[in-house]
């Protein structure tokens, strides 16, 4: 078995990246986190990502993500696989996150391209094989150029799947044609990092979502992974066009860990819809349509 069938055997098919709650001051609601990967297990998740961009990565502090995947740990116990997100544009700070990932408990880091400096390919790969050296956790790297303002090459990717416990990639590149080719040339594991595109990638050679939209329709996302694993095409694209209003709701015109927490606070999951900046809450229309969203789909 290869590296990469084993770590999609151990997380799984259906992920969501997790937001944070917090309380309404802006603390990182613990109780609220290990509610909410309860519920989430509850709807056929299997791969909880913590501290992803979705997450709010970037406003959370090392002592924070540490406690989030304890708790979280202590609430879905150990059969759920937990992926922490260890992405930074500083690698000594990529390397701390994902060593102390590695001592709370992870059983895999999720490492996105360094993003704002925008490194050359030989810079990228010289960061993600630091990182990757400095644990013993399977890597799912995470291609999304649009939010980082760089791509990871056909090259550099070949170069990083060498990389023993490189196994996985996160791809929101929008490109499904071009990972394609690249799952056949590199034998890693793909994920769907898009949920406009789920569907689509799960056909083309991914083994699995990483998803937002997942926070509501995650049974929805089992379903058409056991759809498509039946061989029932048809079925699973028709369910994909279903969920077309709640993706868009979700993810179209407001930012995916903004909705995602209205969602789910409309749903009385969470307390509190609560972000950091420099990240706000949505617009009175936003919520108004993502509530008609919900409800369309018996969500409220």
């Amino acid at each position: 078995m290869s590296n990469a069938e084993h770590t999609f055997r151990l997380a799984g098919s259906v992920g969501v990246a997790m937001v944070t709650p917090f309380c309404p001051d802006g603390s990182v609601d613990y109780d609220a986190a290990g509610n909410l990967a309860k519920h989430l297990v509850e709807q056929g998740i299997n791969n909880l990502v913590l501290s992803g961009t979705t997450g709010e990565s970037p406003t959370t502090h090392l002592d924070e993500k540490e406690q989030l995947i304890k708790v979280v740990r202590q609430a879905v116990g150990g059969d759920i696989f937990i992926t922490a997100g260890a992405g930074s544009n500083d690698t000594e700070h990529s390397v701390r996150m994902a060593r102390s990932a590695q001592e709370a408990g992870a059983d895999g880091i999720l490492l996105v391209s360094p993003y704002y400096s925008r490194p050359s390919q030989e810079g990228l790969y010289q960061h993600f094989a630091k990182v990757a050296s400095q644990v013993d956790l399977p890597i799912t790297l995470y291609d999304i150029p649009g939010r980082t303002g760089v791509a990871i090459s056909d090259e550099l990717l070949k170069r990083l799947a060498e990389i023993e416990n490189v196994v996985a990639l996160k791809d929101a590149t929008g490109k499904v044609a071009v990972g394609a080719r690249r799952i056949n040339e590199t034998g890693l594991a793909f994920y769907s990092g898009d949920d406009g595109l789920n569907y689509s990638w799960l056909t083309h050679g991914a083994v699995g979502v990483i998803s937002v939209v997942g926070h509501v329709a995650g049974d929805r996302y089992r379903k058409m992974v056991q759809l498509l694993e039946n061989g029932d095409y048809h079925a699973a694209l028709q369910l994909s066009l279903e969920l077309e209003p709640l993706v868009k709701a979700l993810m179209g015109g407001g930012q995916g860990a903004v909705m995602a927490k209205h969602a789910l606070a409309l749903q009385q999951v969470i307390p509190s819809a609560t972000v950091r900046l420099p990240l706000a809450p949505a617009t009175e229309e936003e919520i108004t349509q993502l509530r008609v969203a919900l409800e369309r789909f018996g969500l409220l």
